[in-house]
């Protein structure tokens, strides 16, 4: 599988873009306008905040699903039976943030839901008219307004040795939402799985952004738009001993918009987060 890697200033960014993810459910963007000091700086502090005893202050709500998710109520991937390695807390604009990271978190918040919001843009732009047909509305009409846009500060911590037989960082899932707006990690280790079963790398050099489709664009599209199934795996050798930061920004619409015959946005986030094991 070739995953492009467009430049975000080119003429016809949008096209080719758009291409790729009807291709392979990934896209990759260079030159893009998510500033890299910035990305950087909230690696290093919230690194800082996870290594404190602060973060278990702000333990996260079943009801808003804002907060802080420890390793021992983390996620295990629809489909599996073994909890992934890693930690995290959601950040949503009306939730709680740790006052010294809130300023930072939210500039980043906007600036790639701002981006986020022109990609889907580009993506609407570039859907067939016989697959945009069975739209419930343009796409760039689900999310306004919506406060389900999430932006998730993950850590995958140091392994031990003493992990769980077969378990990973994050075993191999897929998106819920629409789109996903991913820096490249301070760390290697995403992969996607292609056509075939195969299981590629995922470039990942610093300043890149890799941009995925979510279940919710696969479902509203008729398939159209595929939503490739992807994980983290543990590293070996010297990497086994770092910690691995990422920083996805999922890309949501409001609850009551119809994806279709058989789903709601709402309906579908919340059999999803049941099957996630995150909510009752």
């Amino acid at each position: 599988m070739n995953v492009r890697v467009v430049d975000y200033r080119a003429a016809d960014a949008a096209e080719q873009f758009t291409r790729s993810l009807h291709e392979t459910g990934f896209g990759v963007l260079v030159n893009h306008p998510i500033p890299q000091d910035l990305v950087e700086k909230i690696y290093r502090d919230w690194l800082a905040f996870f290594g404190s005893e602060q973060k278990h202050d702000f333990a996260f709500s079943v009801e808003k699903q804002d907060g802080y998710f420890s390793p021992e109520i983390s996620e295990t991937a629809k489909g599996h039976t073994q909890k992934d390695i890693k930690e995290y807390f959601h950040i949503y604009p009306w939730g709680r943030i740790p006052a010294q990271l809130k300023d930072d978190a939210m500039r980043y918040y906007d600036t790639a839901n701002t981006l986020a919001q022109e990609l889907l843009g580009w993506v609407e732009q570039y859907t067939p008219a016989d697959i945009a047909a069975h739209y419930s509305e343009p796409l760039s009409g689900m999310i306004k307004g919506s406060d389900k846009t999430l932006l998730r500060v993950l850590r995958y911590p140091p392994l031990t040795g003493n992990e769980p037989a077969g378990s990973l960082r994050a075993a191999a899932h897929g998106d819920i939402n629409l789109l996903t707006i991913l820096p490249a990690a301070n760390e290697p280790g995403l992969q996607v799985q292609d056509m075939n079963g195969n299981w590629v790398d995922v470039p990942c050099d610093f300043g890149m952004l890799i941009i995925n489709i979510g279940d919710m664009l696969c479902e509203a599209s008729r398939g159209y738009y595929p939503s490739t199934q992807h994980r983290v795996v543990n590293p070996s050798g010297e990497g086994a001993s770092k910690s691995r930061v990422s920083l996805p920004l999922f890309l949501h619409p409001r609850d009551e918009v119809v994806l279709s015959e058989r789903y709601t946005a709402g309906e579908y986030l919340n059999e999803r987060l049941r099957e996630l094991g995150v909510k009752m």
